[in-house]
């Protein structure tokens, strides 16, 4: 039955959404641990030059923006799907 094929492929999205989002959220987690320890690091690490701090706090926030901007992206087309099976 197509309704009954539709309904399978639904929730099949929709766990699929789930792990995403799950394995989404622990790479943050770790990814903000590893920041603080970096920021700990940076801290003690008299050696390194302005230039240098200013440099990693702007390769942290890059990376940050790409990782939202990914997130935002995959979040934009679990919406068309499930709008697409409301529809």
């Amino acid at each position: 039955n197509m309704m009954d094929q539709k309904q399978i492929l639904k929730q099949m999205i929709e766990f699929n959404q789930a792990t995403f989002n799950n394995t989404f959220h622990a790479m943050v987690l770790l990814q903000d641990q590893f920041e603080r320890i970096a920021q700990t690091a940076m801290s003690q690490a008299n050696w390194l030059p302005a230039e240098g701090h200013k440099a990693i706090e702007n390769w942290v926030e890059a990376y940050k923006t790409g990782r939202d901007n990914f997130k935002k992206y995959v979040d934009e087309s679990y919406k068309k799907v499930e709008e697409y099976f409301a529809g």
